[in-house]
């Protein structure tokens, strides 16, 4: 008897979860994986592209470039990235060798923000060092403002800075807390959406929910960082040339003197959008009060950066990039859910020529450019 041929041949550079592999296993395809916990050497991926397979499927640890799509010229017909972001894959160079890269937005939108919202509570309730205060066994009694006090959210401003999906989530999620919104975006303003947002903190004024009406707005960047109490982060990694307002160290030594010297930076979005030494010399001086931050600008977070000093550890929250991780989030096979799903979704449709075999038709290829 013949030995089946697999309908198509898959590397993945990290396991995303078992079910979503299996469906891919379930419609023939051969599968393999790099079951392990580090990312693979770039060398084992171009060796496993150079070896004919049909599909990649990657994260933002791997490097994705002319090295890769030079291994698999004619033969590597999708790279399908299990993660909104895509900073990791060169758009030039896939759209040069003419292969499409899909990415898992969207299903990310309710995790990160209300991640971003949690952190945020962390930081100004100073929620890390209380605890260590119970596990050290250095809690003596209870006192009305000692050893220490932290920061409410209700009735304070929240400076958005970007009101894409993600910023938009945040607000929706945050009316509960009855702050004020100030909203930030280089792109023009989702009026629509605004105008819904305060009429919902409207009628919770006029139910008597709460006895200050609240109001939302769109300023400039500069009016942004100045007013919040807040300033949370939901904007794309834009370096300089990449698009007409560069989002790198967008959080630098001069933004950061913008701010209230009580005001707190939580950052979910991308980690090169803030200059993390500026943002620790900041917290140090007291130019800042504290941040909390779930991305870096290298990571894992380096042994010796300066977010590890001591000697600003109550004011600085640090997480290991865990925003949508979530279980669902993460793992869920439904495309409408789950990154995992998202992602076995993309590669599929362009695997077997979904949308008219067109991947600018298909709704999670990223370079749809590279097809009109």
């Amino acid at each position: 008897m013949l030995p089946v041929t697999p309908r198509f041949r898959v590397f993945a550079t990290c396991n995303i979860g078992h079910d979503a592999l299996q469906l891919l296993r379930d419609r023939g395809y051969e599968v393999e994986v790099h079951d392990e916990l580090e990312a693979p050497p770039k060398s084992l991926i171009i060796d496993k592209v150079r070896s004919g397979i049909d599909g990649l499927i990657t994260t933002l640890r791997d490097p994705i470039d002319v090295e890769v799509f030079e291994a698999g010229r004619g033969t590597l017909k999708v790279v399908a990235q299990d993660a909104v972001g895509f900073d990791n894959i060169n758009r030039a160079d896939a759209n040069r060798y003419k292969v499409p890269f899909t990415n898992t937005a969207d299903v990310l939108n309710e995790a990160t923000a209300e991640f971003a919202f949690l952190i945020l509570g962390a930081v100004a309730r100073k929620l890390g060092p209380a605890e260590n205060l119970v596990r050290d066994n250095r809690w003596g009694t209870w006192h009305p403002f000692l050893p220490f006090l932290g920061d409410e959210i209700t009735g304070k401003t929240i400076s958005v800075i970007g009101t894409g999906r993600i910023g938009q989530a945040l607000i929706k999620k945050g009316v509960g807390f009855d702050a004020h919104y100030l909203c930030y975006d280089a792109a023009p303003p989702p009026m629509d959406f605004f105008n819904k947002i305060q009429e919902t903190m409207d009628l919770r004024f006029h139910q008597g929910f709460t006895r200050e009406r609240h109001t939302i707005r769109f300023v400039s960047f500069e009016e942004a960082m100045a007013g919040g109490d807040f300033v949370t982060l939901h904007v794309p990694l834009l370096r300089p040339g990449e698009g007409a307002v560069p989002t790198w160290h967008l959080i630098n030594e001069n933004t950061l003197r913008l701010m209230k010297p009580t005001a707190y930076l939580i950052n979910t979005s991308r980690g090169p959008v803030v200059d993390e030494a500026a943002v620790a010399t900041a917290i140090k001086a007291g130019v800042i009060a504290g941040a909390a931050l779930d991305v870096f600008e290298k990571e894992p977070l380096a042994a010796d950066s300066p977010l590890r000093d001591p000697a600003i550890a109550d004011r600085v929250r640090l997480y290991p990039h865990f925003a949508s991780a979530g279980r669902t989030t993460r793992l869920s096979t439904d495309p409408d859910k789950g990154m995992a799903g998202r992602c076995v979704r993309g590669l599929i449709d362009v695997l077997e020529g979904n949308y008219g075999g067109n991947p600018a038709r298909m709704p999670y290829v990223v370079n749809k450019e590279a097809f009109r």
